[in-house]
């Protein structure tokens, strides 16, 4: 059995058109994620790096869409999405996470953009020295 720090949702619902993924948990809680902020926070190596400062700032994700959302076990799903992005797991944990904390990671991402002159806009002339900067250490391997 579940306890509550462990939620386990019980409904996920994709909204292409308001570009949110709607996560209900049998907690009772509801959390409606913005595709964009699931993309930014991504927990894959790409985003977050192999450890805390190599995390890569994520810009031009506004128009960011799901194309997908596959099932991994029963602990978490891996969304596809639009940009080509597909190696983040989303725990059950972790989505709950994203849905306490989005408002303060919403302006965390904001302030941090807003730092290194980047833009939310995936075709803005200012992303593209922050894009070439971005290397990533998974590139090499």
């Amino acid at each position: 059995m579940e306890s509550a720090s462990n939620p386990v949702p019980t409904r996920l619902v994709v909204h292409q058109k308001s570009r949110i993924l709607e996560v209900e948990f049998d907690t009772g809680a509801c959390f409606k994620l913005p595709f964009e902020l699931m993309r930014v926070y991504s927990p894959s190596a790409e985003v977050r790096g192999h450890g805390p400062g190599q995390e890569t700032l994520q810009v031009g994700k506004r128009d960011v869409e799901i194309n997908q959302l596959e099932p991994v076990g029963m602990y978490a799903v891996k969304p596809v999405f639009s940009d080509g992005h597909d190696s983040g797991l989303f725990s059950w944990e972790y989505l709950h996470w994203l849905g306490e904390n989005q408002e303060g990671l919403w302006n965390d991402y904001l302030t941090r953009l807003n730092e290194a002159g980047g833009s939310r806009d995936p075709n803005a002339p200012e992303n593209i020295p922050l894009q070439q900067k971005k290397g990533g250490a998974c590139a090499s391997h």
